[in-house]
């Protein structure tokens, strides 16, 4: 069993927002298995679990899908009008 509480999960989460993308994803991450370990516990807030467990997921696909925007890939897509054929 963790010693690892929701009330952690949810400050990891806040916390990841200050973090640059590859430390935050990390943070987001580990508060994943976090909240992966506390499934098991029966005195945990299933539902509330879940939620965070949306959210994590979430925050991590932003991050994820910005940094690919960032890497250029975005500009790939949204070409400008002069530079679209």
């Amino acid at each position: 069993m963790t010693d690892t509480t929701l009330e952690d999960v949810e400050r990891s989460l806040d916390r990841a927002t200050d973090l640059e993308s590859e430390d935050a994803v990390s943070v987001l991450r580990t508060a994943r298995q976090d909240l992966a370990d506390l499934g098991s516990d029966p005195d945990v807030d299933d539902e509330h679990r879940r939620a965070l467990e949306k959210r994590l997921e979430q925050r991590i696909r932003e991050i994820e899908e910005r940094d690919a925007y960032d890497s250029g890939l975005g500009a790939a897509m949204n070409p400008d009008e002069d530079d679209a054929p």
